[in-house]
């Protein structure tokens, strides 16, 4: 219950995860910040068997190769920022045919935007111990951890989602536009930091 209730409350705190599903909720539709959501949450998940398991850290494991990932990730949200900054405002309704290629990426949104920040790793390493004994982790252990983040991670990027697609139908295509601009400014800036970054 402790774990449940520290990832809830971390989930929680505004973020480029959270940023991200809004955007696309709002954009979109409810289905779309589903889809981002379900891709974060994978991505939490990979890291945290990564941590449980021992690898410490992402770029050790992968050797030089390490760093296509953060380009992959820096690569994609720029594209998805240019494409969200130039989305014409259509306010979201619920009769929006929703294509199953467009949900296809809001969930790689989600995974590379979590794959892209390979510190997710090293955080999980320093906060699972504390709630859990990572040397004598059992299966069962690791699934109830998973269950807990999917829990937790999920409704919290879900409720963001809702209020975002909620806002997206209420106020119409202006605050689509804005939202669609304000968040693709952000994902252009998210991708250029993962290139930047050494």
């Amino acid at each position: 219950m402790a774990l449940l209730g520290s990832m809830l409350v971390l989930a929680m705190l505004p973020s480029v995860s959270v940023l991200a599903v809004s955007a696309r909720a709002a954009s979109g539709g409810f289905i779309h910040g589903i889809a981002t959501t379900i891709g974060i949450i994978a991505g939490d998940l990979i890291y945290i068997l990564l941590a449980i398991f021992g690898l410490a850290l992402l770029t050790e494991a992968m050797g030089e190769s390490a760093y296509l990932i953060r380009y992959a990730g820096g690569a994609y949200m720029i594209w998805m920022g240019i494409r969200l900054w130039r989305a014409s405002g259509k306010p979201v309704s619920a009769e929006r045919e929703v294509k199953a290629s467009s949900l296809l990426s809001s969930f790689m949104t989600g995974l590379l935007l979590t794959l892209a920040d390979q510190k997710v790793v090293i955080f999980y390493l320093g906060f699972l111990p504390a709630f859990i004994d990572l040397a004598g982790i059992s299966y069962l252990d690791t699934a109830i951890v998973m269950g807990i983040t999917v829990v937790a991670v999920g409704s919290a990027k879900l409720a963001y989602a809702f209020l975002a697609h909620k806002a997206g139908t209420m106020f119409g295509s202006r605050a689509s536009t804005l939202m669609n601009r304000s968040a693709g400014g952000v994902m252009v800036g998210v991708g250029v930091y993962l290139f930047a970054r050494q």
